[in-house]
């Protein structure tokens, strides 16, 4: 491994790791109201909206209520998103003159960008006018992501709260998860990127002069702003359609470093607001310690992978120093590879390479991490909510080990909750399996595969993998722009978020109702290595047990077939 890479994963962790404590501790105060730094400037504005609103902040909500909220404004967004794609043609700011969107085609971008998962079926710049990019969107980059801190804040609450009917009020958590917790920090960012020279601006494309004489329209718009919060608030959607892998939206090494390290920036220090939360950081601590375990192996197995020879290529003599098919030749095998695992561990579908160009082992990395449910850090308030379900689920093994009623933190796990931890381990095999299975067996559906045999299932798998869990990114072989796709990947997109939003709610509001039981000796202690091996394995047993067959005939049956090449 050369130097510059290791100077890169010593940047990134520093990056990522460095800021959380303080970050976390920063989200826990804004979202209980706290008195922050930024209360001056901002709590005027959280005033107005909530008189703007009609909403009264000071009126909790018991988990139904919330949930009915939820539902209620992601509905609401998903109806008028629908109708800017639709109706961009007649819409301002859209100076090349971009007609609406083919409704299937709409419904898709508009589920994709309400449940955060920034699924493109689409290439930015040939298709979306400046107004639906930034009014449609933009602004379902950040209310998505507030969505996802607002459900993990719900969950905190209830975990830490004592005989409690209420969760908080899903208005007020929004308002305050936008306005603080994703809006300055979006402006840091994105002004740095205009500095290393992302485009922000109104202009029409300029048309340009190759040196070989002929003539290229060079696409612009308001790019900088969109990809802030599109890494910021783990969305991953491209402002242009080669995404971060292009050069007016990830121009230098500086940007590439900064950009990856913001999509893990934030769900990082949502593991330390938790242990604010339940006044015990030493619960942060072994969390972040197994998300850390699982980050790491994925990239070292991902870095070996794509630094090794190509099989395929052995008996040419060529000198081969790893494989740099589909990486950005800018930034290198070791920067496409971190940039992989860290997008995928988390919710964002940002690349800066062609994932569907990696080795067998490459891609079989990016697609497991979105298996367990991408709670290796994940998305904003998603991944920590999820990791949270793997917390209780070790804690009801462990209870049944030991023939003891399981507790976390002192809120005993009964039947109820276990029904809807069960739930939400359906998610994944329904969305991935069920949906793929249906698409592998329709002629006209596989027909969107581009390489025959183990790779075409991967990329079936990977694509469907994307969408349940709300990633965005895909194997670029795979034609996904048909009504089938566009409606079936829909679906896994909805079944991904609110498949998990439901249960997580309803297992708050319970839990927020019991009372908490005296943590003594026989309690099995949720913060030491012990237990961090056994949230490990959970997770990886529970991934590798409902998905080893089938990656058994994808990814690991192309590598094995390469080895015999």
């Amino acid at each position: 491994m050369d130097s510059h890479v290791v100077l890169l994963l010593v940047a990134f962790f520093a990056l990522v790791l460095l800021p959380a404590p303080w970050l976390g501790r920063f989200y826990y105060r804004v979202m209980e109201g706290e008195r922050t730094w930024l209360s001056p400037l901002l709590q005027p504005v959280e005033r107005f909206s909530y008189r703007f609103a009609g909403v009264d902040a000071q009126q909790e909500q018991d988990w139904k209520s919330y949930t009915l909220a939820l539902l209620a404004f992601n509905f609401a967004g998903l109806v008028l998103l629908f109708a800017i794609l639709m109706l961009q043609g007649v819409l301002p700011l859209n100076p090349q003159n971009m007609p609406g969107l083919e409704w299937t085609l709409a419904l898709n971008t508009a589920v994709s960008f309400v449940t955060n998962t920034n699924w493109q079926a689409y290439s930015g710049e040939a298709s979306l006018s400046y107004f639906s990019q930034m009014v449609g969107l933009g602004v379902q980059n950040f209310v998505s992501a507030a969505t996802g801190l607002a459900v993990l804040v719900a969950l905190c609450r209830g975990i830490s709260r004592r005989s409690s009917q209420t969760l908080g009020n899903f208005w007020v958590d929004l308002t305050r998860g936008t306005l603080y917790g994703l809006l300055p920090l979006c402006i840091g960012l994105a002004l740095f990127l205009v500095w290393q020279g992302v485009p922000q601006t109104f202009s029409h494309y300029l048309d340009a002069l190759t040196l070989q004489g002929g003539e290229q329209s060079l696409p612009l718009g308001p790019a900088a702003s969109q990809i802030a919060i599109k890494q910021l608030g783990t969305n991953g959607g491209g402002f242009f359609g080669l995404n971060s892998a292009h050069p007016f939206e990830n121009p230098t090494v500086w940007s590439n470093l900064f950009e990856m390290a913001s999509i893990l920036l934030i769900p990082a220090a949502l593991v330390f607001t938790f242990g604010h939360y339940v006044k015990d950081l030493r619960q942060s601590r072994a969390i972040l310690a197994c998300m850390l375990i699982l980050l790491v192996l994925g990239v070292g197995v991902t870095l070996y992978s794509e630094l090794q020879p190509n099989p395929a290529l052995a008996g040419l003599n060529i000198e081969q120093s790893g494989s740099l098919e589909g990486k950005e030749s800018r930034f290198g095998i070791g920067a496409s590879a971190l940039w992989a695992v860290a997008t995928t561990a988390a919710s964002s579908g940002s690349v800066n390479a062609m994932h569907d160009s990696f080795s067998a082992l490459g891609g079989l990395v990016p697609m497991f991490n979105m298996m367990v449910g991408e709670v290796i850090f994940g998305g904003v308030g998603a991944g920590l909510y999820g990791m949270l379900l793997f917390v209780l689920i070790a804690v009801f093994l462990c209870g049944l080990m030991v023939g003891r009623t399981p507790e976390y933190l002192g809120k005993k796990l009964e039947a109820r909750e276990v029904r809807l931890l069960v739930l939400t381990l359906l998610v994944m095999p329904l969305g991935v399996l069920v949906l793929g299975a249906l698409t592998a067996a329709m002629p006209f559906a596989n027909a969107s595969v581009s390489n025959p045999g183990a790779h075409g299932l991967s990329q079936i798998l990977y694509n469907y993998t994307s969408g349940t869990a709300n990633n965005g990114s895909g194997f670029g072989g795979f034609s996904s722009n048909t009504p089938y796709h566009n409606l079936m990947i829909a679906l896994a997109m909805l079944l991904g978020r609110f498949g998990y939003i439901l249960p997580v709610l309803a297992i708050a509001g319970s839990l927020a109702a019991k009372r908490r039981v005296p943590v003594g000796q026989n309690s099995f202690p949720t913060h030491g290595p012990l237990f961090v091996s056994l949230l490990t394995i959970t997770i990886l047993l529970v991934g590798g047990l409902t998905f080893l067959p089938v990656l058994a005939l994808g990814p690991v049956a192309e590598h094995l077939s390469l080895l015999g090449h």
